[in-house]
């Protein structure tokens, strides 16, 4: 029986909490950003710095050095786990799904996702012949809270042995709604001539219009066994930076991403192996940020600061075919990623954030999988990775004189997991997992030295940091079949040396000079403390009635985090409390559905640097009609989606608790959005 829309849907079969996004919930949702489009889930919200532009997801309260990001497999390798108003070169406009793994599987991709992988996957590596030789689609929507236009065109063709793959899309916006003045406090206008005061404010968040655009070509060699194919990918965005500093200095960023990937997979290459798969990837990204040096002298606009990231990566994995022990089946997957990362970050105004560093990396991993029965199987698995760093540390005096010096830190993360899935009565499914795992410290941990617009800051690296490790578990039950669909999640996380950016109390000029009343940017230095965090996650949808052709049906959802360092203070920006629920109506075309979000003040904060967040409610409505046709002649359109959604539609101030800018930045106010999906 086909998955009606708007099931949510529930993964029972994985050692992993994983959520999904599909094909169908990807249009009606329209976000933009990750973040955006994650924002509202179980466990996961996103940065939002510039709603719209740059948002990156974080999962329990976990961020930019520990949630990896990619698309087909291979790292998205951009620059926004470098800077929190970086775009993630991602765009869910041409994604056909994505799913959040958390858990013992994010093992495969390093120890730079120890809190979660976001996975986008499309068909640019095409990996099927369309039934008709040829299939294309359309995708667009328009806005109203930012008079936002998006389209996306896509083609897929093949015959024999080869298939091609083509899409382009694109989306601009205009500054968005927002229901109140945004700045608390209203800026100095001695400080911030060009920034809006409460007396000039037009009911839009200043600063805040975007586009983006790019195109994709693929192509693969399809044959019984499996497929080899490859793409390349061209990513831009120009988008501008909310805030009162990024208004009164007109800050920009144009972003470039050049990406070619690869993949492939061949079955059953002998008696023993079920299946080798592959995945690489060459990235050469670089944005500049753009901007006025001085912000009474229009004429002083320019290149304030580069980025660039020239990053390649490659994993390969092969899964046994399964071994019968006897007690159990065995099947076993062993895999070796390796990748490469040159990074630099030049400004003609100051030293930059850090000189040009480069790593290397390379890692091997083994998953055992025993199944013991149909209803009880375990996973044991490990990761040993090597990572090797070079690059200049910098230092500094009370007068701000800096000193760099090599060097060249080394080290060894290791990882393990176990899990055990147990099927109980009513369709239930129970699941345990216990994780040990390692980091390496990133570049911008160890070698910045340099202002940080994004977060206001003088970052100070510390190329002395050492691994961070992280002890956790988690138990879940779930249900994914029946009327009554539900999965819960509790966890508990243990950091030994997590590694934060401290803020000190100090403010800085941007030479590097810090004391008390210095300069306007506070004052950060990358440390390390023990650290815990524990919480759960909650959702569940429940058909209650036939009603008409269809379900009437009622949702609902909860999450929590609480993350403490030992000594009993706040971890910085973690996401506040949330519960939620609705009403749906559902059947084999139409969909609607009303539900409200209620976040709750988030006054558990760090005693320096952060302020409290008031709570919101977030009310949502949407309403969709899609039209499926099993076998369509040639001349018919396979599928078609059309409809409607509404969003903040209560037209709350929604301040979001875990963005630097949260203070001077609203999320949008009230908006309605028209789409539209065309399959041939």
């Amino acid at each position: 029986m086909e998955t009606l829309v708007g099931t949510v849907p529930i993964v029972t079969d994985q050692f992993a909490t994983i959520t999904v996004v599909p094909n169908d919930e990807l249009r009606r949702n329209g976000a933009s950003t990750l973040g955006d489009l994650l924002f509202e889930k179980p466990g996961i919200t996103g940065s939002s710095f510039a709603p719209g532009a740059s948002s990156r997801p974080i999962i329990r309260g976990l961020d930019v050095n520990r949630v990896r990001i990619q698309e087909d497999g291979i790292g998205a390798n951009g620059a926004s786990d470098l800077g929190e108003d970086h775009f993630v070169p991602v765009d869910p406009l041409t994604s056909d799904k994505v799913e959040v793994v958390r858990g013992p599987a994010t093992l495969r991709f390093g120890s730079q996702a120890i809190g979660g992988v976001v996975e986008s996957t499309n068909n640019r590596i095409p990996t099927y012949i369309p039934d008709r030789g040829i299939s294309a689609e359309f995708r667009g929507a328009g806005t109203s809270v930012d008079s936002g236009i998006d389209g996306a065109a896509l083609l897929d063709a093949g015959g024999g042995n080869f298939a091609v793959h083509a899409d382009v899309f694109g989306r601009t916006s205009q500054d968005y709604r927002i229901p109140s003045y945004p700045y608390l406090p209203p800026p100095n206008p001695a400080d911030a001539p060009n920034a809006t005061q409460p007396g000039n404010f037009n009911g839009r968040q200043p600063n805040s219009s975007a586009q983006s655009n790019g195109a994709a070509v693929g192509a693969s060699y399809i044959f019984n066994e499996g497929f080899f194919g490859l793409a390349l990918t061209q990513n831009d965005a120009l988008y501008h930076i909310p805030g009162v500093d990024g208004q009164d200095h007109d800050t920009r960023i144009d972003a470039h991403q050049t990406k070619l990937i690869s993949k492939g997979e061949w079955r059953s290459p002998s008696p023993v192996i079920d299946t080798i798969r592959f995945w690489g990837g060459i990235t050469d990204y670089k944005h500049n940020e753009l901007g006025l040096a001085d912000d009474t002298n229009p004429a002083s606009d320019g290149v304030r600061q580069i980025f660039t990231n020239k990053e390649q990566e490659a994993r390969v994995e092969a899964q046994s075919v399964p071994f019968d022990l006897r007690f159990a089946s065995l099947t076993t997957a062993i895999g070796v990623q390796g990748g490469h990362q040159d990074l630099t970050a030049p400004s003609p105004d100051n030293a930059g954030l850090w000189d040009p560093n480069s790593n290397w990396r390379i890692a091997s991993y083994m998953f055992n999988e025993f199944k013991f029965s149909e209803t009880t199987k375990a996973q044991i698995a490990g990761r040993i990775e090597q990572v090797d760093l070079s690059g200049m540390a910098r230092s500094f005096d009370a007068a701000g004189n800096m000193t760099t010096t090599a060097a060249s830190p080394s080290y060894t993360p290791m990882s393990a997991s176990m899990g055990l899935i147990q099927k109980l009565p009513w369709n239930l499914v129970g699941l345990i997992t216990a994780q040990y795992i390692e980091r390496a410290p990133k570049p911008a941990e160890l070698f910045s030295g340099g202002p940080h617009d994004a977060t206001a800051t003088f970052d100070k690296g510390n190329p002395n940091l050492k691994i961070e490790a992280a002890q956790s578990i988690e138990v879940g039950v779930r249900r994914a079949d029946g009327p009554f669909r539900f999965e819960a999640t509790a966890y508990y996380t243990r950091f030994n040396g997590f590694i934060f950016r401290q803020l000190t109390g100090n403010t800085c000029n941007e030479n590097g000079a810090c004391g008390p009343g210095v300069g306007d940017l506070n004052e950060a230095l990358y440390a390390q403390a023990n650290a815990v965090f524990r919480g759960g996650e909650f959702q569940s949808q429940w058909d209650i009635v036939p009603l008409g052709d269809g379900f009437f049906g009622i949702e609902s959802q909860f999450d929590v985090v609480r993350a403490t360092f030992t000594d009993g203070t706040n971890v910085p920006r973690i996401p506040p409390v949330r519960v939620g629920g609705g009403i749906y109506w559902r059947d084999d075309a139409w969909l609607a559905r009303v539900r409200l979000l209620h976040a709750f003040a988030q006054n558990d904060i760090p005693p320096v640097g952060e302020t409290p967040t008031p709570g919101y409610d977030d009310l949502r409505a949407e309403v969709s009609y899609t039209r499926k046709i099993a076998k369509p002649s040639r001349n018919d359109l396979s599928e078609m989606t059309f409809g409607l959604t509404g969003t903040n539609l209560l037209n709350q101030d929604i301040r979001n608790s875990v963005s630097y800018t949260k203070d001077q930045v609203l999320l949008p106010g009230a908006a309605v959005r028209l789409f539209a999906r065309l399959k041939y």
